[in-house]
């Protein structure tokens, strides 16, 4: 039996607490979010895994994400699916399950090319062709954005202005940390309008010791100490009053999934690592906090637009 769709309970514009009777005890509901792809999408294996190669490895996403949905019937939680156009038209099935079982269906592009390592015109096409095909097989409208490797900034200053000519409501690209494959440590921590008409909401950070500190998932959840994960997220939701968002890929919680052997050694080392702890994991912090979909969380198209900042990347990181 599916279950109904969680209303948001803490509405984003007012800085106030869920009711008194809400089980995360007066915390915000947060964003759950899964970045649909395969284990060979990834930029950690792009310089070893040569995008003509993508037909013929075994694909292994459709198993993972059934596998997440399951969990997610189970612990009765809706999230929010950044779906590859690449995994839509193989699967669309998979794409009409999320929708079936009241779960957001978003964009993660078509071709999981960085939005800074593409020209406006080929970005504008990657990011129109992922919208129509997930629009035209699971029959919803798509509003949610997420680009690869979280590459919207200061590399690609066109993106938020093409997803709001493109029909997004939102995107989630922007991470406000310093990392070598991604991040913009200065950007605003909070959701803000980096264009008229489209909302950015950042990954979740921590601020402290000066700097942004990583709290959204990914492969952070594998490597700290679960306690460590539950314990950012509590501090975030402390310091920013907001809800959190977090992210997993469905590669994530598959520790048999085929080994890249070629691969260099930090790649392994971030790809490989507790792979066979992800999805206890998982069930554990769907329990320790309150979860919906991005588009509920933050009340996309209902609350208020969040403050317009058209300059935030004037100053970009050196």
């Amino acid at each position: 039996m599916l279950m109904r769709r969680r209303e948001p309970r803490w509405p984003v514009t007012t800085g106030g607490a869920v009711p008194e009777d809400c089980s995360c005890r007066n915390a915000p509901v947060n964003a759950l979010t899964v970045d649909v792809e395969d284990y060979f999408h990834v930029e950690a294996f792009a310089a070893t895994i040569a995008r003509e190669t993508w037909e013929t490895r075994p694909r292994r996403v459709a198993r993972n994400t059934n596998r997440i949905l399951d969990i997610l019937q189970q612990e009765q939680t809706k999230a929010t699916f950044f779906t590859l156009g690449w995994v839509a038209q193989r699967h669309p099935e998979l794409v009409r399950r999320i929708v079936d079982e009241g779960h957001e269906l978003a964009s993660h592009g078509s071709e999981h090319y960085r939005a800074d390592r593409q020209s406006p015109e080929a970005f504008r096409l990657d990011v129109r062709r992922s919208k129509t095909l997930l629009e035209d097989t699971a029959g919803v409208e798509v509003k949610g954005y997420r680009a690869p490797t979280f590459s919207a900034g200061h590399r690609a200053p066109w993106v938020h202005e093409i997803l709001a000519d493109e029909g997004f409501h939102y995107s989630s690209s922007v991470y406000p940390v310093a990392h070598d494959l991604y991040g913009e440590p200065h950007a605003p921590r909070r959701p803000f309008c980096p264009y008229p008409g489209l909302i950015e909401v950042p990954m979740t950070t921590l601020r402290a010791l000066g700097r942004n500190w990583p709290g959204s998932g990914g492969g952070y959840f594998r490597l700290l100490p679960y306690p460590m994960t539950r314990w950012v997220l509590q501090r975030a939701q402390s310091d920013l009053h907001i809800p959190c968002v977090f992210y997993i890929h469905p590669w994530e919680i598959d520790p048999e999934q085929p080994r890249q052997t070629d691969a260099p050694r930090l790649s392994r080392f971030r790809h490989y690592l507790n792979l066979d702890r992800t999805e206890g994991r998982l069930r554990r912090l769907l329990n320790d906090f309150a979860w919906t979909r991005m588009d509920d969380a933050f009340a996309i198209g209902t609350a208020p637009p969040p403050p317009l900042l058209e300059k935030w990347l004037a100053s970009p990181p050196q």
